[in-house]
């Protein structure tokens, strides 16, 4: 059966003018005359691709798509318009990602994460939402360090990432506090490995080294706003607003640049301690 948006290796029925026509057996699809290799006879098999034309005719390419159909790449836009983005697979047709196949619009000449799909109508089109076309089975473990692409963001689940633009894992709501957006390139600390092999991931380090690394954030804040104006005793929802940590991060952040005599602590808020 020939499949639309995929490759495959058919022979040739017949010639005409307009082209010759390949067969595998059952049905037949034109390649255009000016992508026929000369010398080709009836009988004759190649390697092609076959997609729609603009006209919504079946169609063949000797040509190498970018994507094919089911698989995830990076393609550019070439022209955003009232229905969506149309990107460059490659061949003489675009590829068209409708505004509701869209986690961030994009603009022209950006590069997008997409996976290649049919519509309802039988026409190849693109989307972001990728989490039904992405692996499992990466090989991570715990603890791995990873860099992926972030492609989408739940309220409820939280942050869906493509690592290595290819294998699902997911930065839960609990650990995502919008640091990121769609389309970014985030690197993350596997935090576990679901049994069907897709990947839970943070992108905070081991709390005693990103304590470190946030003490240093929260000092370079209270020098420069000279002081925080609230404490360590402050709702965990008012620290999470301010700082982007939960309590105990910032608990941990703060004793660290105590232990240091760098800051003090007053009734009003947390104060960078005189040098003299």
């Amino acid at each position: 059966m020939i499949e639309v948006g995929k490759s495959s290796t058919l022979k040739i029925s017949r010639i005409l003018k307009q082209g010759a026509y390949l067969t595998d057996g059952k049905s037949d699809v034109l390649l255009p005359e000016k992508q026929v290799p000369e010398g080709a006879a009836v009988g004759d098999e190649i390697h092609v691709f076959v997609y729609r034309d603009s006209k919504d005719r079946l169609i063949s390419t000797t040509r190498v798509p970018l994507i094919q159909l089911g698989e995830i790449a990076r393609l550019r836009v070439k022209e955003m318009t009232k229905i969506g983005a149309f990107l460059d697979m490659g061949l003489e047709r675009d590829l068209l990602l409708p505004f509701h196949e869209m986690t961030k619009k994009p603009s022209e000449n950006d590069s997008v994460l997409v996976a290649m799909y049919l519509d309802k109508s039988g026409r190849l089109c693109a989307t972001e939402k990728l989490y039904e076309y992405l692996e499992s089975g990466s090989g991570h473990r715990k603890d791995d360090e990873v860099t992926g692409t972030l492609y989408e963001v739940s309220r409820n689940f939280g942050a869906f990432v493509a690592v290595e633009d290819r294998y699902s894992a997911l930065i839960p709501a609990k650990e995502f506090s919008n640091e990121a957006a769609p389309g970014d390139t985030v690197t993350c600390r596997v935090t576990g490995v679901k049994p069907d092999g897709r990947l839970n991931l943070s992108l905070r380090k081991k709390a005693y080294l990103q304590m470190k690394d946030d003490a240093e954030v929260l000092m370079e804040r209270i020098h420069n706003e000279a002081g925080l104006r609230f404490t360590d005793k402050a709702d965990p929802e008012l620290i999470k607003e301010q700082t982007g940590l939960s309590k105990a991060a910032f608990k941990r952040a703060i004793g660290q640049l105590l232990k240091a005599k760098r800051i003090v602590i007053k009734e009003d808020g947390i104060y960078e301690r005189d040098k003299h």
